[in-house]
């Protein structure tokens, strides 16, 4: 009985402590009114006029959710309204991130975002993300929110291993006017600040291993579609295999899915790669139809995993690998 009480008591002093921890009625109030304006803003930078009027949208959109953010426990707070704008939280709620792209009129696109860390008194604690993708040779590099790998991440999957935590970021890069990406990185924080990438994906295990990578990137067709993401069902990464419809390995435009699937299973810290998942792939133009080319236009920036994404393998038709 001593027990059950003192269980009892610690579930409402959490719920307290979770009560507290809200913005307080004014606080509530201003965030309310600065995500009105940020809606108008993040509206403006997705489909404003021309470069200028996207340039002017972000510029004003940076500072306003920085001072909406300095509200009191502001990490409370959803900011559903921001249609355009992806916020990814992990499962463990440590920080959240924001993540929204300007398309430029060549059809080449710029990404901005920031990290929002959890503070237990509510103070805001900020890490920009500077996107430096057009600048960076090695993609296969470690870097920081100063030079980050710009993208719109759509999951975040929490990992934890020998006393640290590891988190799985999967993020979309519209890119240009001939292909998209979708990369797959480790998030991690070392002495409070975050590290982006990391020797945590493996291909050891192959017939013919190759070096293990700091981040994994597809790269394909602007008009095709490809899956890169975590399935709960199988507890694995899941990607296409992509290959060159017209026989052309060095030109990734011309990647499409081949309806087979590869993907990384988590052991000992890392994610290891599994060359093949399902016994049976579909051949093209048998089984499940081929996805009709997309209208890029009217892709949700925030849902760049789309209703494609799930359409992988029937369910009945899934039968895992032997290990």
């Amino acid at each position: 009985m001593a027990k059950k009480s003192l269980l009892l008591l610690l579930l409402i002093l959490a719920g307290l402590l979770t009560y507290a921890q809200q913005p307080d009625a004014a606080g509530l109030k201003q965030l309310k009114q600065d995500q009105d304006t940020l809606q108008i803003l993040s509206m403006d930078i997705f489909s404003g006029k021309g470069d200028d009027g996207r340039e002017r949208a972000k510029d004003a959109f940076i500072p306003m959710l920085v001072r909406a953010l300095k509200t009191k426990y502001s990490f409370r707070f959803p900011f559903d309204s921001l249609k355009t704008v992806s916020i990814q939280y992990p499962q463990d709620s440590t920080f959240r991130i924001f993540t929204w792209a300007l398309e430029r009129e060549n059809g080449f696109y710029r990404h901005f975002g920031a990290i929002q860390m959890n503070t237990p008194d509510g103070q805001l604690k900020l890490f920009p993300l500077f996107d430096a993708s057009d600048y960076i040779t090695n993609t296969d590099s470690v870097t920081d929110n100063k030079s980050w790998f710009g993208c719109l991440y759509y999951n975040v999957v929490h990992r934890h291993y020998f006393n640290q935590e590891f988190y799985t970021l999967f993020g979309w890069d519209a890119n240009n006017p001939r292909s998209q990406k979708k990369i797959v990185e480790m998030l991690t924080f070392k002495n409070g600040s975050p590290v982006f990438g990391g020797p945590f994906f493996s291909f050891a295990e192959d017939s013919t291993p190759k070096p293990t990578r700091n981040r994994f990137i597809i790269e394909y067709k602007k008009e095709s579609t490809a899956t890169l993401n975590y399935n709960k069902e199988l507890d694995m990464v899941v990607y296409d295999h992509l290959i060159s419809e017209t026989n052309e390995p060095m030109k990734k435009f011309t990647y499409v899915s081949d309806m087979d699937y590869e993907g990384f299973k988590w052991l000992a810290g890392k994610w290891m790669h599994v060359n093949k998942i399902f016994h049976d792939a579909i051949p093209i133009g048998k089984g499940a139809p081929t996805p009709q080319p997309l209208d890029q236009k009217k892709k949700i920036m925030t849902q760049p995993k789309s209703a494609e994404d799930y359409q992988v393998v029937p369910k009945k038709q899934i039968v895992p690998k032997k290990q």
